[in-house]
């Protein structure tokens, strides 16, 4: 059975064409086809069936014998007819092609070419015209001109020469106290310049007396630079909305909004004050002088200042008389004033 399916199959499979370019030769003569032969037929054994009215043969107890069984006969193969394959077709011989006659073309014979008119004698050259002279031009006779008329001399009138006025005399009195006047002017300006000469005199030889230092240690001043430089790159903290309502200024004040997005440190919002921007610890609360400053409000507070590390700020409410006795009794402590008035 499985040899007839492979049969079947390589029988139901159509071969592949190959497909080749037409060529004007003649094609080679094509291999015989063989025609696949038909599959062999099997008998099968025919069972004898036993009439419906028989009686059906009972099974053998076990002390019966057993009846003898019948040989079974096994199917004969049937030996394959064998058919001669048939002749191989016996082409005829092709006519060969005839030769096609072409038309024939004349080609059309060249021109002769045409002769050459005779080159023209050069022209001689023309001789310039002359320009033609002109005549000279002749000039009409002049008419005499008339005599001019002669009129008699006039005496000219004389004009009166206006005499300028004398200015009245001034009284002696005044003429003196001119005078007078003149030399006093001139001793007053010579008196300021020297005062003025007297007051340079006394600037150039007041001595320039530098601002007091503190005395600090070397960690406070590098502690002092790095704060600068955490100064300068700090932004400018402003409060929220302070470009929507002009009346809340350019203050901070911390967002207490329960759904602020300033709150909650939201990427597309502004800086908010934190304690990243702070600076060191040693420098935090000096002046950037680098004293520590103390307020006054009496000359007597000065007195607890030490002038090598601390200075003194004088309260805004003290008054004029008593800011000026604290400058005094400070110069004299050597304490510096870090709000010092100029007048």
């Amino acid at each position: 059975m499985a040899d007839e399916k492979k049969e079947e199959e390589a029988a139901e499979t159509p071969k592949p064409v190959k497909r080749t370019k037409k060529v004007l030769r003649e094609a080679p003569p094509a291999p015989p086809t063989e025609t696949p032969l038909p599959p062999p037929e099997l008998k099968r054994p025919v069972r004898k069936v036993a009439p419906s009215g028989a009686p059906k043969a009972k099974p053998a107890g076990p002390g019966e014998a057993k009846a003898p069984l019948r040989p079974v006969r096994k199917p004969v193969p049937v030996a394959k007819p064998t058919v001669a394959p048939p002749p191989p077709p016996v082409e005829e011989p092709r006519p060969e092609p005839k030769p096609v006659a072409r038309p024939v073309v004349k080609k059309p014979l060249p021109k002769e070419p045409a002769a050459k008119a005779p080159p023209k004698e050069a022209e001689a050259p023309k001789p310039r015209a002359k320009p033609e002279e002109k005549a000279p031009e002749v000039k009409p006779p002049e008419k005499p001109k008339p005599a001019k008329k002669v009129l008699p001399e006039v005496a000219p009138e004389e004009v009166p020469e206006e005499v300028p006025e004398k200015p009245a005399e001034k009284a002696p009195a005044e003429k003196r106290a001119r005078k007078v006047s003149k030399p006093a002017a001139k001793a007053e300006k010579e008196e300021k310049e020297e005062e003025e000469e007297a007051g340079e005199g006394e600037e150039e030889e007041e001595e320039h007396v530098p601002r007091a230092k503190p005395e600090l240690a070397d960690a406070v001043k590098a502690a002092l630079r790095v704060r600068r430089l955490i100064a300068s790159r700090r932004p400018t903290f402003y409060r929220q909305e302070w470009w929507r309502y002009p009346r809340l200024g350019m203050k901070w004040r911390k967002p207490q909004g329960g759904q602020s997005k300033l709150r909650r440190h939201y990427g597309y919002r502004i800086n908010v004050v934190s304690i990243g921007y702070r600076g060191p610890k040693s420098a935090r609360g000096l002046h950037p002088s680098g004293f520590q400053e103390v307020l006054v409000q009496t000359p007597r507070d000065l007195k607890a200042i030490d002038p090598k590390r601390q200075a003194a700020r004088i309260g805004g409410t003290v008054g004029r008389r008593l800011r000026a006795q604290i400058e005094k009794d400070a110069e004299d402590l050597g304490v510096r004033i870090l709000n010092r008035r100029e007048e």
